[in-house]
């Protein structure tokens, strides 16, 4: 059964909005709002402001963990005076969900690489989640949108090393790749059924670079221009709809970002993803 996936041209607060209420779902209880933060020096990550109508219409929370790199995000410390240079915490209530251990620790029995998700132990307060995911390339995954942020993006520091090592935390950064895609798609099944299908996810896609949000002034400038916005119930649906869209543009900058998809094998989680019941790669693209 194919999965629905709106999409708006329109790259505007307000149509964030426009395009969550197109869903029809109501987040009830305590709501994540999963957001990348941006790496200090960043110069493409999603401002706070970007999101103000549809933070404040859901009355969330504003959730990030730590990184498993060096930079401005890999301590509570850092990330937190981080958070308030870029005004996340002065716009908004902000939960570092592993500020402070110990991580919480979701079981995988059917996954196919790690068995287990060390998430931040703050994640246990919340019963819904709005995951909103600036899509864009990635240097280890290839690209970036609602799957990564629900593995990487809620993984505490520890649990970021855990998935990138697919299971070797230590050796981190040397697995073989396809495990690794693997594990991010195990990762991200653990937090979808834990929140039980109360859950939505916008993906962005405006500032296309082949970099992710992680890196800092390093991070490459968008290689193709802005093509509009996505919303689903379905990460998977949504992540290989924004796949599609690139592929599908007149821009010949794609041909970057394709390259980055392509040489890391990023399907490979869309796979993954589909395989453990998370989501469906076939999708309706619905115009809003």
């Amino acid at each position: 059964m194919k999965s629905t996936v709106y999409f708006c041209k329109d790259l505007s607060p307000e149509s964030v909005l426009k395009l969550y209420q197109k869903l029809g779902k109501e987040l009830t209880g305590r709501v994540a709002i999963k957001v990348h933060s941006g790496e200090e020096g960043n110069p493409n990550f999603l401002r706070p402001a970007f999101w103000k109508p549809v933070v404040d219409h859901v009355g969330g929370t504003i959730v990030e963990c730590n990184t498993a790199y060096d930079g401005a995000r890999n301590t509570t410390d850092r990330h937190k005076v981080l958070l308030k240079k870029h005004g996340w915490s002065d716009m908004y209530p902000v939960d570092l969900l592993d500020a402070q251990g110990p991580d919480m620790v979701l079981q995988i029995p059917d996954g196919q690489t790690i068995k287990q998700n060390f998430v931040g132990k703050d994640l246990a307060n919340y019963d819904a989640t709005l995951v909103l995911s600036h899509f864009k390339g990635h240097v280890c995954g290839g690209f970036g949108g609602a799957l990564k942020q629900l593995s990487i993006g809620f993984a505490s520091s520890y649990g970021k090393r855990y998935i990138h090592g697919a299971g070797d935390a230590v050796d981190c950064w040397n697995a073989e790749q396809d495990k690794f895609l693997e594990s991010m798609a195990d990762a991200a099944s653990s937090v979808v059924k834990f929140f039980g299908g109360n859950a939505a996810y916008i993906n962005v896609m405006k500032n296309l670079s082949i970099d992710c949000d992680c890196c800092g002034e390093t991070a490459k400038l968008p290689c193709m221009g802005d093509v509009g916005m996505l919303a689903s119930l379905d990460p998977v649906a949504i992540d290989q709809a924004c796949v599609d869209l690139v592929y599908a543009s007149t821009d010949a900058g794609k041909a970057d970002l394709i390259e980055r998809i392509e040489s890391r094998h990023g399907s490979h989680t869309l796979e993954a993803a589909e395989k453990l019941g998370i989501g469906s790669r076939e999708y309706e693209l619905v115009g809003v």
